[in-house]
């Protein structure tokens, strides 16, 4: 599935007090000066393999956020659903990530580590065996949940761990593999799973994930060591609720609303209203929470002005990038003529360039900085859309395959730089709520960009077609529409690329003993 990652880390270890977690204190092996392999300041072996084995996981559970997308129309036969039923099977995942990722973050300062990484990678084998195993279409449903509550808690356990562990002038290498896992992971998923559904059955989707989550848990649990000293803390009932019920909406409201054409009984403003609301209501206990350090997501990382530009420009490029895969798919199988296994394998260069780029950006982003990455960057993906206002029923698929692989490569040059920089720029006892903010942010952009892409494709395409234009024509217009939209959505990260500095060495105080 995927390249393993490079065993090389950092050269230097952090000073205890660059690393301390939220309200935790770091193990004395994570900052004591030893040697790996006799090299002085070399990040010990253990870290290596504690970052290791989270990249790994991480790949495989967030794999699957996307592999359902090509398998709802065989699923739509077997099962005997409709497509807008079968469309729940990815909105459940978002929806459920969307609510547990807020969680994390009180999750990884009470916590340690291994007992994280254990849960985490439980839950997700457990999921894959209850889809895998599934009779019918609500038990489906209920191991997507179940796996996403694991994949949820991967993601932001790998990031803080990888803040901890690697010292800022050494981060951009690994925050380049953490990238191969934000972006090349969802993009392979739509290939997997065509070319898997081309010769088995859809259960093998599962079976096939299993015994390599398997193996992650069983090998995590001999040999995942804890970096951290958690601290006792009690959680805010009232916070979680209202963050399941904020997330969640909008999450949901923005999944209606890519759902539109289907006659959906819930319209799409009402969950909406209500995830705005409660965001409201939420935003403002934990601006009364964190006075006293008890927020369940700590919003003084958005203090910091850099960290705030990275989260904004990262959002729109996951807008850009889950656009892009769900759309993608659409055109070269409906107005294309192409079969899924060919539109999967369409999405399998760029998802490789991407792979490929991650460490070396993150090498260019050591040695440089963001912006020599992130400028052309954005221009790259910002020229990409542009063209893709141009095709047409007729556009040969070898133009709409190099157009995704430079899209591809522009979002490599700036995922590995944002990323960096957006949680560098955070202080160190708020690196998970950094981190809980990202995934959440990353979740919401991925739904509206979908919702955003679909809407604008499906409300264009039935103008078309009141009109009298030939269904393939009208479609293929709705599609030009619709990457019109996230052309002009993008230039807001193009601006942002111009104003992200590389983060300063943050210091911080150590964190209060309970």
């Amino acid at each position: 599935m995927a390249q393993s990652p490079p065993s090389r880390v950092s050269d230097a270890l952090p000073s205890p007090d660059a690393v301390a977690l939220p309200g935790t204190a770091v193990s004395p092996d994570a900052v004591s000066p030893r040697t790996s392999a006799g090299i002085p300041g070399a990040l010990p072996a253990r870290d290596r393999l504690v970052i290791t084995l989270l990249l790994i996981s991480a790949f495989v559970v967030i794999l699957n956020e996307t592999i359902m997308g090509v398998a709802i129309p065989r699923l739509v036969e077997d099962l005997g659903i409709t497509v807008g039923a079968g469309q729940w099977l990815s909105t459940a995942f978002m929806l459920t990530m969307a609510v547990v990722i807020p969680v994390t973050g009180y999750l990884l300062q009470r916590f340690n580590t291994r007992p994280v990484f254990m849960a985490a990678m439980s839950l997700f084998s457990l999921g894959t065996l209850i889809a895998a195993l599934a009779p019918g279409f609500e038990v489906l449903v209920v191991g997507r949940v179940v796996q996403a509550t694991g994949t949820a808690i991967m993601m932001p356990l790998l990031m803080t761990t990888v803040m901890t562990l690697v010292p800022p002038a050494s981060r951009g290498k690994i925050m380049g593999n953490i990238s191969i896992v934000i972006s090349v992971a969802p993009a392979l998923g739509p290939t997997i799973s065509g070319a898997i559904l081309s010769v088995l059955d859809w259960r093998w989707m599962f079976w096939l994930v299993l015994p390599i989550s398997l193996a992650a848990l069983g090998f995590g649990s001999a040999k995942m060591q804890n970096v951290t000293t958690p601290r006792k803390s009690a959680i805010d009932v009232a916070s979680v609720v209202l963050s399941a019920l904020a997330f969640g909406g909008i999450i949901y409201g923005l999944s209606q609303l890519g759902e539109a054409s289907t006659g959906s009984a819930v319209p799409a403003w009402l969950p909406l209203a209500i995830g705005i609301a409660a965001l409201a209501v939420f935003v403002a206990r934990q601006l009364m929470l964190q006075r006293r350090d008890a927020a369940l997501l700590d919003l003084r990382v958005f203090a910091s002005r850099n960290f705030t530009i990275s989260i904004v420009a990262i959002a729109v490029s996951m807008m850009a990038l889950f656009g892009t895969i769900i759309l993608i798919p659409i055109y070269v199988q409906t107005v294309l003529g192409m079969d899924p296994l060919v539109s999967g394998l369409l999405l399998l260069p760029g998802g490789l360039a991407m792979g490929l780029l991650g460490p070396v950006v993150g090498r260019i982003y050591d040695r440089r900085g963001p912006r020599v990455l992130l400028v052309p960057g954005a221009f790259l993906v910002s020229a990409v859309f542009w063209s893709m206002t141009q095709v047409t029923e007729t556009t040969p698929v070898g133009l709409v395959l190099v157009a995704h692989v430079l899209l591809s490569v522009g979002l490599a040059l700036m995922f590995t730089p944002l990323l960096t920089s957006a949680l560098g720029s955070v202080k160190p006892h708020l690196y998970s709520h950094g981190s809980a903010v990202f995934g959440t942010a990353q979740q919401l952009a991925g739904a509206a960009g979908t919702a955003l892409f679909i809407s604008v494709m499906t409300l264009q395409s039935v103008s078309l077609l009141g009109d009298g234009v030939a269904q393939d024509a009208a479609l293929a217009g709705g599609i030009r529409a619709a990457f019109l939209y996230g052309a002009v959505i993008f230039l807001l990260a193009v601006v942002a690329s111009f104003f992200v500095r590389a983060p300063q060495e943050a210091g911080d105080s150590p964190a209060p003993v309970h």
